[in-house]
């Protein structure tokens, strides 16, 4: 533990004494926005003075866990079992005695962080950190689940020492509607790395590998197969553009339980030479440059989808639901919101335009204006970095 003598000496001194140990707590390293976000800040980060493991709610074997192995982090498996909560807080419990003290928990499953966080105060570390990744408000929940959200808000209260939100509505969300007047509760937004989105890339190849005509116009989605990200909705408005444009393609990338599912309504809907299911993939930002014309996101919630910046980022027209967050807007002339409440002919009509639309922005400003932005990898992290050491100096130093 760090000595409580030193708080004449600047942060930087302070934690460079050892690594801070920051245990990160997620349901699996897949390729979600959330997961995704993680990745880009260990690989980024200063892995001499910052330690990041991950604790994670499967044992199945994710995507991202062999990277982040080799980039020097642990992967601890935490099963998660619904009706058996003290089952999960005596494993916790084992994980913090085998794996030695952490002086960072930085939980990101939402209500249930709140329960983490509880157990790791009894544990007696030091940071306790809630990270909202959602606005799920607008869900309609039964009475079982308005309880359990009540119960783990407040257990977020009492033991977190920051929370964090990837947007205003994420934040309240999970710390309520007046998280501004508490000090603990700020936003701390996703950065990207805009490396990928300087390759040169072959648009013509990209397009064969999935069977896709050079000329045809591709309307692209990224997410997961899950009810918020409104599939149903998708695929209907997919249909409503093929009736107007018979070149038509859709690339979904993702995967998810509800996949089975909306590949039977794109068969019933005479889609199947139409929608192609590419499944999870490394190279999005690949895909986004080389094969999308048009991308399409909406989704019934979101907390601030990183996949609209990533989207942005790629130079791309983005049609996506008015329900979610204006502080994703990062590139005004490629934004269009529309309302969940119009009907399928006018999302097909709205799309359709911005294929015609006539480019108004270059890929180098793009580049520029979301590197000047909060969004840039470089920024979030250094963020998160000095949230860390200032959190642990109020914390530890007395």
């Amino acid at each position: 533990m760090y000595s409580t003598n030193l708080t004449a000496q600047p942060i930087d001194s302070l934690i460079n004494q050892r690594p801070i140990r920051i245990l990160h707590v997620v349901g699996g390293m897949v390729r979600g926005g959330i997961e995704t976000w993680l990745m880009h800040i260990l690989r980024h980060i200063d892995r001499d003075r910052f330690q990041m493991d991950f604790l994670v709610h499967t044992t199945e074997t994710c995507p991202y866990d062999d990277e982040i192995r080799n980039l020097g982090s642990q992967i601890i498996p935490c099963p998660l079992q619904r009706w058996y909560p003290w089952s999960y807080a005596a494993n916790l419990k084992r994980i913090f005695c085998e794996f030695g003290a952490y002086d960072i928990v930085h939980s990101h499953v939402h209500h249930f962080s709140g329960y983490i966080l509880n157990l790791a105060k009894q544990a007696g570390v030091p940071v306790r950190i809630a990270h909202s990744h959602n606005d799920t408000s607008a869900q309609q929940t039964s009475l079982y689940r308005r309880g359990y959200n009540s119960l783990t808000k407040s257990w977020i209260d009492r033991n977190a020492t920051l929370g964090l939100g990837c947007s205003g509505q994420a934040a309240t969300d999970l710390f309520g509607s007046q998280w501004q007047t508490d000090s603990r509760w700020q936003t701390l937004y996703y950065g990207i790395d805009l490396t990928p989105y300087k390759q040169v890339i072959d648009p013509v190849a990209v397009r064969a590998e999935f069977g896709i005509p050079s000329d045809a116009f591709v309307i692209g989605h990224v997410g997961r197969f899950e009810p918020q990200k409104n599939h149903k909705f998708l695929i209907e408005i997919a249909a409503e553009i093929a009736k107007r444009e018979p070149q038509t393609r859709l690339l979904l990338v993702g995967e998810g339980y509800l996949q089975l599912e909306t590949y039977q309504q794109v068969v019933q809907m005479g889609l199947g030479d139409r929608v192609i299911f590419a499944g999870s993939r490394p190279d999005v930002p690949r895909l986004m440059l080389g094969a999308m014309d048009v991308f399409f996101l909406p989704s019934l919630h979101e907390g601030l989808p990183l996949v609209l910046l990533e989207a942005q980022t790629a130079g791309l027209p983005c049609v996506f639901s008015d329900v979610i967050t204006e502080e994703v807007d990062i590139v005004k002339p490629l934004i269009t919101r529309t309302s969940l409440s119009r009907t399928t002919s006018h999302w097909a009509e709205v799309i359709l335009a911005q294929r015609d639309a006539v480019a108004s922005i270059t890929p180098a400003e793009v580049l520029a204006q979301v590197q000047q932005s909060p969004f840039s990898i470089e920024t979030s992290m250094q963020h998160l970095q000095k949230m860390y050491a200032t959190q642990l100096i109020s914390e530890v130093v007395v």
